[in-house]
């Protein structure tokens, strides 16, 4: 006997209806990120720093789909600004590691506050049911994120 409840949502259908906000919901929380010095690749490549300390600039251009010279430009722009800052690695003199200084922890902490607190705003003006289906979006969302290509 077929199983009864709903069918399952069309995945075209379903990305042609996420796509719209996801996308606005990005810009705006770029344009929040730009109120900052900082671009939204410079924070992502922070955040990335944060999360792995040691990091090497080769691995960071992997992990940010970026080229290594890219890369290497938005590192000394960082370094230059006093948040990155570079040490030799532990096991091979060649290579060095980068570390977030305590001045782009702080930079990190603002712009992650700026968006909480717009984002916050706007989610506080749903019905407590839309925010209950938003939080269980989180997990399929994170989920989505992660699928390689």
């Amino acid at each position: 006997m077929p199983a009864t409840g709903p069918s399952p949502v069309d995945s075209s259908i379903l990305a042609e209806a996420l796509r719209v906000p996801l996308v606005r919901l990005s810009r705006r929380l770029r344009q929040e990120a730009q109120k900052s010095e900082l671009t939204a690749q410079d924070i992502s490549i922070l955040a990335s720093i944060r999360k792995v300390p040691g990091l090497g600039v080769s691995e960071l251009a992997v992990a940010e789909q970026i080229s290594r010279p890219t890369m290497s430009s938005h590192v000394k722009r960082l370094e230059t600004a006093g948040w990155v800052t570079r040490a030799d690695h532990a096991d091979d003199g060649r290579r060095s590691g980068l570390t977030v200084t305590p001045e782009g922890l702080q930079v990190l902490e603002l712009i992650r506050n700026q968006r909480n607190d717009w984002l916050s705003l706007r989610l506080a003006r749903l019905t407590p049911e839309e925010r209950d289906q938003l939080a269980a979006a989180i997990e399929p969302l994170i989920k989505l994120t992660r699928i390689d290509p």
